[in-house]
């Protein structure tokens, strides 16, 4: 029989989920759609850094308990990626749009570089929910 580790599939599962939910979320507001420039956006309604860390450590904590080295570990990891996805990273982007503006008003012949978009604090709340239910599903559908 073929098998996958759950915690595989619970990052796979969070990951994609999450993409498409950004997908569909831009198609409502009636946004520029490009599938595979989605599945690899920065920053976004849900963060599926969030989406991803969170499942994994949900499916952690209900097949590994609260007292494993585990979960110790992915406990570690999402507290670094949620911290980073809205304080680091965000700060990084804003700087980039004010540069990218400093660069435009001064007309200036300097390439304008991308600025990677980190998330607000709800767009990482909302991705740690909804990674939250996708990691309970897996778990009830590997269990």
């Amino acid at each position: 029989m073929w098998y996958i580790s759950p915690y595989i599939l619970t990052i796979a599962a969070a990951w994609l989920a999450s993409h498409v939910v950004k997908y569909l979320i831009a198609m409502y507001k009636g946004q520029q759609l490009d599938f595979t420039h989605q599945l690899f956006i920065s920053g976004g309604m849900p963060s599926s850094h969030a989406a991803t860390s969170v499942a994994v450590w949900t499916v952690i904590l209900l097949k590994d308990g609260v007292q494993s080295g585990l979960f110790g570990l992915a406990t570690l990891l999402v507290l670094v990626v949620t911290y980073d996805a809205v304080k680091v990273r965000r700060s990084s982007g804003e700087q980039g749009d004010a540069i990218a503006q400093l660069i435009r008003v001064s007309k200036s012949d300097i390439r304008i570089p991308r600025a990677a978009k980190g998330h607000t604090p709800l767009e990482v709340l909302v991705g740690a929910l909804f990674g939250s239910v996708i990691g309970f599903v897996v778990f009830l559908a590997t269990s």
